[in-house]
């Protein structure tokens, strides 16, 4: 990607003392790719993004559309007409017409489709059915199937009478006179094989289709397990829908990988989005954690007295909450990716749970010589730096069943751990550093 004329025009745009050349952002549009365009309106404040994509190609709208966040996608598509938005879609893959006219109102969307021709809106139609978080959501119906009992010089004749192959086409697909899947056919093994041969003869039976109300993170882990290019999509008649192929994959793993990115700290926006509407998203976690902060002030408010008694306690109590939080930060976001891998199940959860406990006791006995040996330098009091020690190592173990049960806990009760795991662990370990800490010292020091 070409970022120094990706800011080059920006810079152009925010430069509110000169008036820009239309002409001249005109010229350095048509010097990007359609993914750079996208990620410079990703780039621009909203008013900029509506002034640029004003400029760009009608040919070149649907492709850009496709290519942004679905927010920025919708703000876009919101100030065009329906003409025009049927116009830039038209050229574009079945999916990625899908992709896009999904997101609109009904009413919005039926006056597009009405607009297209006959073949194109019966073929949107039937992929509107499937869940856009499903492999039906995911697939293209641009596949070449063929009959097994045909040689593969048929095939081939076949196949160069087309002109052009979809795109990402490694395989084609072999099935019944009933539309039923039997199999692929990888393109590299008909070029090989003796063009007498039958399809049935050198077709792979080994790969096991997807089906169309298959999750579509399920897919992207498929995919990454099977180093696949396209794969074929059922229906619940195992008859051939369509196919999926990796550039769509990967669509799905960026936006999963985004909204786990923003998850973590509770929020899902646009990066440049009006102050109002990035309030909106953000308010409910910031709530959440206003909640949670009285949780832990109640807690230190139990040993008032002891802190009335041994002020200095008051300076030493972040460190051990603090430790405890990023200890449980860090064991969060390990089952997260693995849960988001698929790597994490009940066959080796226990090996986890112990691989994390005994690296919590290790950190935690290097630390609480750290800042017991600290403590002491600083108050001169050798139990308080054992108090201190001792309650830093309570923490961090109380940040291994955290980090490890909270996110099971928040999956199992269908709530996303990326997004309320960082708020629930976090108050845990307040909590028990400050329970841990004061209660030590009350014990011990009063």
């Amino acid at each position: 990607m070409d970022i120094e004329k990706v800011n080059s025009i920006i810079a152009r745009l925010l430069n509110e003392s000169n008036e820009y050349d239309i002409d001249e952002i005109k010229g350095l549009l048509n010097e990007l790719t359609t993914s750079e365009v996208a990620h410079l309106l990703e780039s621009a404040p909203p008013k900029k993004r509506k002034e640029l994509f004003a400029l760009i190609d009608t040919k070149d709208e649907g492709d850009v559309l496709f290519e942004v966040g679905e927010e920025i996608q919708q703000d876009l598509v919101s100030n065009i007409s329906n003409e025009e938005l049927s116009a830039a879609v038209e050229p574009l893959e079945l999916d990625e017409k899908v992709d896009i006219l999904q997101n609109l109102p009904e009413d919005r969307m039926l006056k597009v489709l009405s607009k297209m021709s006959l073949m194109d809106r019966n073929r949107v139609e039937e992929s509107l059915i499937y869940p856009d978080d499903t492999a039906g959501g995911l697939l293209n119906n641009d596949v070449i199937s063929v009959r097994p009992d045909n040689t593969l010089e048929v095939v081939l004749r076949y196949l160069r009478s087309h002109g052009e192959l979809p795109e990402n086409t490694d395989k084609i697909f072999v099935v019944s006179k009933e539309n039923l899947y039997l199999g692929e056919l990888l393109i590299s093994k008909l070029i090989t094989s003796e063009p007498s041969s039958t399809v049935e003869e050198v077709m792979d039976r080994s790969v096991d289709p997807i089906i169309f109300n298959q999750e579509d993170k399920e897919v992207a882990r498929i995919f990454e397990r099977e180093n696949l290019v396209s794969i074929a999509v059922l229906n619940d008649e195992n008859k051939l829908i369509g196919r999926i192929t990796i550039d769509d994959v990967v669509d799905v793993i960026m936006e999963d990988a985004d909204q786990n990115i923003l998850g973590m700290a509770g929020i899902a926006e646009d990066t440049f989005a009006p102050p109002g509407r990035a309030a909106k998203s953000r308010v409910f976690w910031l709530s959440m954690n206003l909640l949670t902060a009285f949780i832990a002030a109640f807690t230190i408010n139990i040993f008032q007295d002891t802190l009335d008694k041994i002020v200095y306690l008051a300076v030493l109590m972040p460190i051990v909450a603090s430790m405890g939080g990023v200890a449980a930060t860090q064991t969060l976001t390990i089952v997260i990716r693995g849960l988001t891998l698929d790597q994490i199940n009940t066959s080796n959860m226990s090996w986890l749970f112990k691989r994390e406990l005994a690296v919590s006791i290790i950190n935690g006995i290097v630390l609480a010589i750290l800042v017991g040996g600290a403590t002491y330098l600083w108050f001169g009091d050798v139990k308080l730096g054992f108090l201190i020690s001792g309650a830093l190592i309570i923490n961090l173990i109380s940040s291994v069943i955290a980090g490890i049960f909270v996110p099971l806990f928040l999956r199992k009760m269908k709530q996303d751990p990326a997004i309320a795991g960082s708020v629930v662990v976090t108050t845990v370990t307040d909590v028990i550093g400050f329970f841990s800490f004061l209660g030590l010292a009350t014990l011990f020091l009063i």
